[in-house]
């Protein structure tokens, strides 16, 4: 007899936002679930650049790098976006990134192949060649109190979806929706035609 229950939690998995959540932070939202506990949720959204900021120029905004650096840089990572992770602390960056790298005490591991690193330490490996593999930078994250997950997926506001690299760090935000819908077999123009019909 199998005792082990399955896990109640999304850590290391996506939420997709359903067509009926139209919160504008939320709107056609894929979310990286990085904490989920009885005390609560947070997770950065993959798939909203933030408008207007790229890495070079954030890197530059924050002195991570200097003016002759910033052209070094702009060669090997182009205008890479920076994404508006989610409402909350949106002026903290928050680093996705390939568990290649990691830095002592600021490191959370999330699963086998993602962490988080939120300090200035993976900006400045970045900028100079030593950083992770695979990383995407995010500004702010989302938040949920004990609960509320819980309650907006059992209200329809979120399907779940397994991560994968290229949800997380592909730079084709744009397609990121609909690869997530694709991922777990729903057709995006079928959902949006039956959202609303009891």
């Amino acid at each position: 007899m199998n005792t082990t229950e399955p896990n109640p939690f999304l850590e290391g998995k996506c939420l997709v936002a359903m067509p009926s959540l139209q919160d504008a932070h939320f709107n056609r939202s894929v979310v990286y679930v990085c904490a989920h506990s009885e005390e609560g949720a947070m997770g950065i959204i993959v798939n909203h650049p933030a408008p207007g900021v790229n890495l070079v120029d954030l890197l530059l905004q924050l002195k991570v790098i200097d003016s002759g650096d910033a052209t070094r840089l702009a060669e090997s990572v182009g205008d890479q976006r920076v994404l508006s992770g989610g409402p909350v602390d949106a002026s903290r960056g928050f680093v996705l990134h390939s568990a290649d790298y990691r830095a002592e005490d600021a490191t959370m591991a999330i699963d086998d192949g993602v962490s988080m690193t939120a300090t200035l330490d993976v900006l400045r490996a970045i900028a100079h060649g030593q950083g992770p593999r695979k990383a995407v930078l995010a500004l702010g994250y989302a938040g949920w109190s004990p609960g509320q997950l819980e309650k907006e997926i059992l209200a329809n506001s979120w399907m779940i979806c397994p991560a994968d690299p290229t949800l997380l760090f592909d730079a084709e935000h744009e397609a990121k929706y609909e690869h997530a819908l694709g991922a777990i077999g729903v057709d995006l123009r079928f959902l949006a035609d039956e959202a609303g019909h009891a």
